[in-house]
Formats: structure tokens, C-alpha cells, sequence
């Protein structure tokens, strides 16, 4: 079949599909099948002994070591649970640096003799399985030779069942570590990482009079952002099936523009699709709160409630691969990619954060008078202190080939890093820089003039769509996240920082008053030397604009445009000696996180170069060269029978036509040249060679699309992929 009559297939099937039947009971009640599958406190209790169950509360709700002698009860209890909802297997689950899950499924069932077989799960097969370690990347941890790597159950994060039309296995989230307890993969780094920014953030909280506050957790909620695009379509595009964005297309005479979108009515196709997601999440104990249909064409959103971050991480990874399965199912497929679709809006993954403890809440609420929350505003600091010190850490954090075509557009934040306080925290902390702060702006009311509607209370200021990392009422929210990632990096940077502007307040605090000064001045002068040494990150303005990019280069702030830009920041001396400090990362650890980021950069583009010049030599250059014939015929037939002819149909198609054939040979010779020794050589000879001679690719393909037949064009169209749904 021919490659015009694959895209018009496509389309014709597209139309005949039928969505699946609901899998939702008409009669279920709302919200009654919420954490069915997962073996939660709720049901340990249940099945635990007391003395067990109150040894693994204490690790869950209070982070007190696990105690080795209850991994066989919770074994025993656990295979119980999981048998009697039908699961035949286990899994330790872990997430490698690939960035996805990676789980290996072995049977409860052993030979007993005789012919007969026992169901077994014993206490060190929960807490310890193998793996691999030299197959996921490592950036030199393991090699082939030396391959043994060790999964460790993390019993703060809770097992599930998941289920399949196949079979159910219990899943078991755990942690990936080498021989010598190196950090193979997200999980690790981030408990490390939330241990230490807890014991700092306590001492904090010690210094204000909270004499044994509970342990203080980082909490997390990430905003998932996603395109939906009919089955048909993606198969018949090579370029999403090997790179998840789309190499060629023109824009469509309608995109974005009409912002008719955003909080549009969902289709009732992926409203059904969503209704299934939602069900299977619920089962889960994953908190679905928020869908909505996004700024672009196609692009939706979902976002659950906030969770200690370690669980918010593994439910994100289990939610993205949920509605990629389901996606499936309702014959459509799931796109994570930051920018699937050029010309129109990308995806991210805001992460919302904030830290507390069941003793004293929400470290940062602000209250109404934000001005006499001492102990917020300390918080609050350490923030503003975090966010400049190591901005470019936070930079290298999100940094990613895919991401990169997002960050810095009038659609995402820019790549310089920077806070937005909001009216009322920005004057709060002005008038602590001149002396002291005596007020806090109030909220106020809105009047929209209509008698049947009430008076609406207004925030003490706006919100900054622009802002990297920005405050907003009670938490903040990191903007730069690509959809594709996974919140553990963030979040482990997050932590750290935070841990380092937590002990460095906690230390200012004692040895201020160790010196005899009071305690309500050295808050004050440890706020105001913060926000004289910091306050440079603190930005209201719009950030999209060309004149905060200068504005913020005399400010002394980092602008990391791309990956290659941003990923020497984790092998710096300040970031491998604050990691180092706070125990997250050894050297090596970091150096190995810097090679893995530079493999996967060059592997990514490497993957997208050879995909546009196998389809733009075997698809668009065929299509069009087809047209050109039918052009050309058309033209000498018309001059054979003596009518005149304009021949300018022939020049436009020509044109373009030369300028595909001289850009797949720049391409070509760019993919021949041999690759450097040195990793960092070769991913800057794919962004400085590789991208752009496949940038040359498509403008020539993309003209061209406007101009060949359609009955000729091999390739699905943005207009069809985002709008036929």
C-alpha cells in the first residue's frame, strides 16, 4: 500500500471507529472503589499483628527506621491480600534513569512435590530482589562485567494490585541500588534527599518553640499535561512511533490562535477515556481531582491532590502509564512529548510543592498577615535563598532534549530561573529589607456589577503564568518540568537546596542567640541578610519579554538555554558539595547523573535525525517528486497542443523540491560524521549539527505539504491528527 493510501486509510478509519463500552458500573457509588487495589494502612491494620502494625506505622507516618523483624509479617499479610484479589505474581517495581518503570514478574508459586505447588512470599524476598544493574543507563556505576544491582523495598510508598485482562500482580515500589549502594535510579536520591531537608526544616521549627515537632515531609502535586491523538494517525506517522513528536507538519489554518480551547468542553470520546483513567486511578489510591482540556488543540490535563512527594513521584509514574494503556483501549494514543506538535502549545508537568507535618500543617500557609508569621517568612526564605544559589541546579533538573523545545517559548517559562513572590510576600519582604515588615496588604472584594451575583473576595496579588517558580497562597509551584519526566529529580533538588538554606537559617538563628541577641531580632536580621543576598531571584515581571533576558543577566542570573547548557551545573564544585553534604549524591553519583543526561541528549536527537531522513527520503521526497512529474507532464502536454502554458506551477513545486534534496544531503553528511571520543563533544555535534540540518529538512517538507496534492501527501496532517478525534 502505498504511502498516500495509508494517510487517507487512516482517516476513513478513524471515522468508522467505535468507541468501547464503559467499564464503570452504572451503580457504583462515587468514589467507592477509591484505594481498592493498594494494601494501605487501613487494610495492615486489619491483618497485621498490633506490635507489626504499629512498627510499620511508625516507619510510614513518622519516618522511624523500619524494624528488619516485621518484613515477614507484612509478607505473609501482603501475599494473602494480593492472592485473594486473584494476583498470581510479584513485582518489584523500581525507576530507573531511563525515566520510565521497569518491573520484573515472578510467580508466588514453587514446586512443593508430588505435583502440587505452594504459594510462598517470605519477608526477604519483600525486601530485597535483583536485578540487572548494568542494563538501565549508569553513566559508568555498572558496566557488563560487573552487572549486579539490588531493588529494596521502600515501605513508605504502599503496595498495590494491579490489574490486567491478563492476570493481576502485586507491585511492589522499591528503591535501585548497585553492590556498593549507589543510586541507580529516581527513588533513591529522593528519599536520601527528604530525610535531610526534614531533620534541617525540624530544627527550624525547634528554634520557634515546637519542642518535638513531627517529621517534616516535602509535599508534591504535579499538573500532567497530554496531547490525544486517534491510533490511526500515530501509526501512520514514523516519526511519533520512533520519537513521540512529530518531524514534519505544516500548521494548520486553524491552530490556537481563537484560544478557544482552554477549558473547552471535552470531547465526549476523551471524556470517556478520562471517566476509565480516573476509575482505574482511583483503584490505585491515586487522588485524580482536575481534568480539563488544555490551550492546544488535542492537549488535556489532569492533576491530582497533593501527596507526600515520595508517593506523589510513584503515583505520577503509575498515571502516566495508565493513560497510556488506556489511551489504547479507547483506540487513541497518548503523547508525553514536551511538544509534539510545533507551533502549538507544549506539555508540562508543573510540580506544586510545599513542606509541613501533622503537627504543625502547611510550613507555608501565609495566614491573612503574612507580615507577623515570622515562622512562614523563615520558610519562605529559605526558598528565595534556595531558588538563587542554585538556580542553574534547578535548570539542570528539567533538562532534556524534548524539553528544550518548550522551555524559553511564550508557552512556558524561560530558562532563566527566577520567584515571583506575589504583590503581597514581594512587599512583605521589601519592608523587611528596609528594617522591618508592620503590614501585610489585605484582600479585597470584586463588584461585577450584576445584583443576582455575590461579592467575590480577591487574592493580595496576581499570579505570574511566566514564572519558573512561583508562589501561589500556600504552596509553590515549579513550572519548568517537562510532561515527560518524572517529579523525583525536581523534587530531589528541591529537597536539597532546601536542606542547605534550612541549616544555614537554623545555624544563623543559634549562634545569633547563643551571642545574646534576642529571638525576634535574629529572625529579623537573618530575614533581611537573605533577602539583600537573594532577593536578586525575585522577579514579578512579564518573563517572556526580551527585556527581563537582559535585565536578569545584570542581576547575575543564570541563562541556560539548552541541555548542554544546564547539565555541567551538576558537576560543579557548589552542587557536588551540596549534594555531598546532605548525603543525596556522592561524587560519583553526581558524574554518573551528568554522563547519563549527555547520553540520553545525543541518543534523542541521533533517534529524530535518522527518522527525517529515512521519512523524508522515503515518504515526502517520493511524494513530492511524484507531483512534480504530474506537473511537468500536465505543462508539455498542454505546450505539445500548442496552448500557451504558465510553467511558474512547476518552479514552485521545483524549488522547494531542490532545497529537500540539498537538506537530506547536509543531514546525511551530518549523521556520517564520525562521532566524537568525548560525550559532551558528540552531544554538542547534535545540537549544533544535527538539529539544524533537520530543521533545513522540514522547512523544505513543510513547504511542501502546502503544495503537493493531497491525494499524494504520504503523511498525516496537523490538521487531521489534532481535530479528527
Amino acid at each position: 500500500m502505498s504511502g498516500n493510501n495509508v494517510r487517507l486509510q487512516a482517516i476513513k478509519d478513524v471515522e468508522a471507529y467505535v468507541p468501547p463500552a464503559p467499564t464503570f458500573v452504572t451503580d457504583e457509588a462515587p468514589g467507592a472503589i477509591f484505594g481498592e487495589n493498594v494494601f494501605s494502612l487501613a487494610v495492615m491494620q486489619k491483618r497485621l499483628p498490633k506490635l507489626v502494625y504499629r512498627s510499620i506505622v511508625a516507619t510510614i507516618e513518622h519516618s522511624k527506621p523500619l524494624d528488619p523483624m516485621v518484613a515477614d509479617a507484612v509478607a505473609s499479610a501482603m501475599k494473602d491480600w494480593a492472592m485473594e484479589k486473584g494476583a498470581t505474581h510479584y513485582s518489584h517495581v523500581f525507576y530507573p534513569l531511563t525515566g520510565l518503570t521497569a518491573e520484573k514478574h515472578d510467580s508466588f508459586f514453587e514446586p512443593a512435590g508430588g505435583g502440587l505447588s505452594l504459594a510462598e512470599f517470605a519477608g526477604k524476598t519483600l525486601a530485597q530482589g535483583e536485578s540487572d544493574g548494568s542494563s538501565f543507563p549508569s553513566g559508568g556505576l555498572r558496566n557488563t562485567f560487573e552487572a549486579r544491582g539490588y531493588t529494596g523495598w521502600d515501605p513508605t510508598s504502599p503496595a498495590y494490585v494491579l490489574d490486567n485482562p491478563n492476570g493481576k500482580t502485586l507491585c511492589i515500589p522499591t528503591v535501585f541500588v548497585s553492590m556498593f549502594g549507589d543510586a541507580l535510579d529516581h527513588k533513591t536520591p529522593l528519599l536520601r534527599s527528604q530525610q535531610s531537608m526534614a531533620k534541617h526544616a525540624e530544627r527550624v521549627l525547634r528554634l520557634f518553640g515546637h519542642e518535638k515537632p513531627d517529621h517534616v515531609v516535602s509535599y508534591a502535586g504535579a499538573e500532567q499535561e497530554y496531547f490525544l491523538l486517534d491510533r490511526h494517525f500515530f501509526l501512520a506517522r514514523p516519526d511519533l512511533l520512533n520519537s513521540g513528536r512529530t518531524l514534519f507538519g505544516a500548521k494548520p489554518p486553524k491552530g490556537q490562535e481563537f484560544d478557544d480551547h482552554y477549558f473547552g468542553a471535552i470531547p465526549e470520546r476523551v471524556l470517556g477515556y478520562m471517566m476509565d483513567c480516573e476509575r482505574e486511578l482511583f483503584k490505585l489510591g491515586i487522588p485524580a481531582k482536575t481534568r480539563h482540556q488544555e490551550v492546544a488543540p488535542g492537549q488535556f490535563e489532569l492533576a491530582p491532590m497533593f501527596e507526600r512527594a515520595n508517593i506523589a513521584a510513584d503515583h505520577q509514574q503509575m498515571l502516566m502509564t495508565t493513560l497510556k494503556r488506556l489511551a489504547n483501549k479507547h483506540g487513541m494514543e497518548c503523547l508525553f512529548h514536551e511538544k509534539p506538535f510545533d507551533g502549538v502549545n507544549g506539555s508540562g508537568k508543573h510540580v506544586n510543592f510545599s513542606i509541613g507535618n501533622s503537627t504543625e500543617g502547611n510550613l507555608l500557609l501565609p495566614g491573612d498577615t503574612p507580615h507577623e508569621n515570622a515562622q512562614f517568612l523563615v520558610f519562605c526564605a529559605a526558598i528565595i535563598r534556595a531558588v538563587h544559589k542554585y538556580g542553574g541546579l534547578l535548570r539542570a533538573s528539567v533538562a532534556s532534549a524534548s524539553n528544550d523545545h518548550r522551555l524559553g517559548a511564550n508557552e512556558a517559562p524561560p530558562a532563566i530561573i527566577s520567584i515571583f513572590l506575589g504583590d503581597q510576600l514581594a512587599d512583605v519582604f521589601d519592608q523587611i529589607a528596609k528594617g522591618g515588615a508592620t503590614s501585610s496588604k489585605e484582600k479585597g472584594t470584586l463588584l461585577i456589577g450584576v445584583d443576582t451575583l455575590p461579592v467575590l473576595p480577591t487574592d493580595p496579588g496576581d499570579r505570574n503564568r511566566t514564572s519558573p517558580f512561583a508562589f501561589t497562597g500556600n504552596r509553590f509551584e515549579f513550572r519548568a518540568p517537562g510532561s515527560l519526566q518524572s517529579i523525583a529529580g525536581p523534587m530531589v533538588t528541591i529537597n536539597t537546596i532546601m536542606a542547605e538554606a534550612l541549616d544555614y537559617i537554623a545555624t544563623e538563628l543559634d549562634t545569633s542567640i547563643a551571642a545574646g541577641t534576642e529571638f525576634n531580632v535574629a529572625v529579623q536580621n537573618v530575614l533581611a541578610e537573605i533577602i539583600g543576598n537573594h532577593g536578586a531571584a525575585v522577579f514579578g515581571g512579564n518573563g517572556y519579554s526580551e527585556d527581563w533576558q537582559v535585565e536578569a543577566a545584570s542581576r547575575g542570573l543564570p541563562n541556560l538555554r539548552t541541555t548542554l547548557d544546564a547539565l555541567p551545573e551538576l558537576i560543579s564544585e557548589p552542587a557536588m558539595e551540596v549534594f555531598e553534604k546532605y548525603g543525596v549524591f556522592t561524587h560519583r553519583e553526581m558524574h554518573s547523573r551528568y554522563e547519563v543526561g549527555l547520553e540520553q541528549y545525543t541518543r534523542s536527537i541521533g533517534v529524530e535525525a535518522r527518522s527525517t531522513l529515512e521519512i523524508g527520503t522515503t515518504l515526502v521526497l517520493p511524494a513530492a517528486v511524484r507531483y512534480q512529474t504530474e506537473v511537468a507532464l500536465n505543462v508539455g502536454a498542454l505546450k505539445a497542443a500548442g496552448i500557451e502554458t504558465d510553467t511558474s506551477s512547476l518552479l514552485e513545486v521545483s524549488t522547494p523540491l531542490t532545497a529537500l534534496r540539498a537538506a537530506l544531503g547536509t543531514l546525511r553528511a551530518a549523521l556520517e560524521t564520525d562521532p566524537a571520543a568525548d560525550p559532551f563533544d558528540e552531544a554538542k555535534h547534535a545540537r549544533d549539527a544535527l538539529l539544524p540540518a533537520m530543521t533545513g529538512v522540514r522547512t523544505a517538507a513543510d513547504q511542501l505539504e502546502g503544495i503537493v496534492a493531497d491525494d499524494l501527501w504520504p503523511l498525516p496532517t496537523y490538521q487531521e491528527m489534532l481535530y479528527i478525534l
